[in-house]
């Protein structure tokens, strides 16, 4: 049985698209920041710029250390000498830069890990694995970092893979599956390597090529501040992730393996606009705003999390234009004074991207610190002045207009939000007082698996299932396992899956025979002291 809170608004055409094509881009990139961020790490500590490279003042320089330990002309040393050696005698002379660790992973583990990912989403581990094989022809084909490439690539193979595999669906022999299928597979990933090899990547290398050359441009022109026309309008309605994970960070990527950083991942990380916003709320704004503001903005800022800020952007939509200033104002910094980031800051938050911006040097990281500043000044001035010129008719209004806008974020997005959950905690009287009747899940079966499902099954659904946890705990039930994951990955064997009601739907398609919990929010729905509660009534039946 599926619980349902009162249906939200509905959005569909353009918007919605694009919110799914920019969900799909995020899964595929999402998953393997780590990677991102270990490459960056090593990447600005061994650059040539970077604190151990051969530009710093602290760098190695191998042909020393190569003939201190090559003296005993043990052959082994000799070799190991002639290796050093030779690469202190080439262009940065940092053995690890580009012959052992940052070249190869740029070129090949990041891409074939998106590769990977996005053939899994796809058609499950064979369309990975083709997938994988495919984009190797592509990385192979154009020998420059091919993000865009394994993002196209390889969401197509796995597709292909599962086209093929509906051929002789239900046609083999018993005895002969395995065969058939690994044949199968490794024939056609290798078509589609030499395929990529000799057609895609080629194309690939136009496209991105005329992306880097239009960023190139916009740079040139002192443009690149005008993108925040569109990217922060995108941000409030969740549109951004098909420009950012689809743009920025394969270009962003490119450049920092040139030039050990990049300003296309300030673009939309930047926490400078939010925090400028949230804290002109605190000061200027009436009401729940003004009482949540102040906590919105630590999770903002330190958390990273930038989607808290979208409802107070929308309970009053001409700060919009504060925040296109305030983005505009940081990118313009980082331009003109030469900041950027080593590697994808995600979160947004400013550990991450201090993380990300030390690398490239101690005056990079103050760089990227005044740009954060600028833009969280310009914002809150723009919306201060905003928020008092209408500050007597905020206070006349009647109704719950801060709670319709929370609503209205989480309808954009299409999915629950930890941090729309934190705000209802904040303004749990204006909440509670919004909130329709709620009906209790029946679960016909024995509970055991409890899953919370959004679309990353990342960041909201962990919050959920932990909180969620923590009550089963409270009220002595421990033999319960309550795990958070993306509701592509559903497989049916959850007894309650719970999800944000707008994506209900979904899971439920994904998972018929479980029983669905739809909750408003993730952090206090009262729908989970329902499942506890359900929970104790099946412990006192069933004994």
């Amino acid at each position: 049985m599926t619980t349902t809170s009162p249906a939200a608004t509905r959005s569909g055409g353009v918007r919605v698209g694009v919110q799914r094509f920019g969900t799909f881009l995020s899964g595929m990139i999402m998953p393997n920041i780590a990677a991102f961020i270990a490459w960056g790490f090593i990447t600005m500590l061994f650059i040539p710029k970077g604190f151990f490279g051969a530009e710093s003042p602290f760098g190695w320089h191998w042909a020393g250390v190569a003939e201190i330990i090559g003296g005993g002309g043990d052959s082994a040393v000799i070799g190991w000498q002639g290796a050093m050696t030779a690469v202190a005698e080439s262009a940065d002379g940092n053995i690890l830069a580009y012959v052992g660790l940052v070249g190869p992973m740029v070129t090949y583990l990041l891409p074939l890990l998106i590769a990977n990912t996005a053939g899994r989403m796809v058609y499950g581990e064979r369309g990975g694995v083709v997938a994988t094989i495919a984009t190797v022809g592509v990385i192979v084909g154009t020998n420059i970092p091919m993000f865009l490439g394994a993002m196209i690539m390889g969401p197509i193979a796995a597709w292909i893979m599962k086209q093929v595999d509906r051929l002789w669906d239900g046609k083999i022999r018993p005895g002969f599956e395995m065969l058939v299928n690994n044949f199968s597979a490794g024939i056609l990933g290798m078509i589609l390597a030499i395929v990529g090899f000799f057609a895609f990547g080629p194309v690939m290398l136009g496209i991105s090529a005329v992306l880097g050359a239009a960023v190139d441009w916009l740079v040139a022109l002192n443009l690149l501040p005008l993108v925040s026309i569109i990217v922060e309008p995108a941000k409030v309605l969740f549109l951004n992730n098909a420009i950012n994970h689809g743009v920025f960070t394969p270009l962003g990527i490119e450049q920092a393996a040139e030039t050990g950083k990049s300003i296309l991942f300030l673009i939309e990380a930047n926490p400078g606009p939010g925090l400028g916003l949230l804290l002109a709320f605190t000061f200027f704004g009436v009401g729940a705003a003004k009482a949540s503001a102040p906590g919105a903005a630590i999770i903002q800022f330190f958390g990273g999390i930038h989607e808290i800020y979208f409802p107070y952007a929308l309970s009053k939509p001409t700060t919009i234009l504060a925040l296109i200033a305030g983005g505009a104002a940081g990118v313009t910094t980082n331009m003109v004074l030469g900041g950027g980031l080593a590697f994808p800051a995600a979160p947004g938050s400013i550990i991450a991207v201090t993380a990300a911006a030390i690398g490239p040097g101690v005056g990079n990281l103050l760089v990227v610190y005044l740009s954060v500043i600028i833009a969280a000044t310009v914002t809150f001035l723009i919306t201060g002045v905003i928020l008092r010129a209408s500050r007597k008719r905020d206070l006349e209004a009647e109704g719950d207009s801060f709670g319709a806008a929370i609503a209205q974020t989480e309808a954009n997005k299409g999915k629950s939000s930890a941090a729309m959950d934190a705000l209802r905690t904040s303004t749990a009287t204006t909440a509670a007082s919004a909130a329709a009747p709620a009906t209790t899940a029946v679960a016909t079966t024995p509970i055991e698996r409890i899953v919370f499902a959004c679309d990353a099954g990342m960041g909201s659904s962990a919050m959920g299932a932990s909180v969620l946890r923590n009550k089963l705990k409270k009220a002595g039930i421990e033999d319960i396992t309550v795990t958070n994951q993306a509701i592509a990955n559903l497989d049916g064997t959850a007894d309650v899956v719970i999800t944000q009601q707008q994506l209900t739907e979904r899971a439920t398609a994904k998972s018929p025979d479980s029983v669905h919990v739809s909750v408003d929010n993730f952090m206090n729905s009262p729908k989970y002291d329902e499942v506890v509660e359900m929970v104790r009534e099946q412990r006192k039946e069933a004994e």
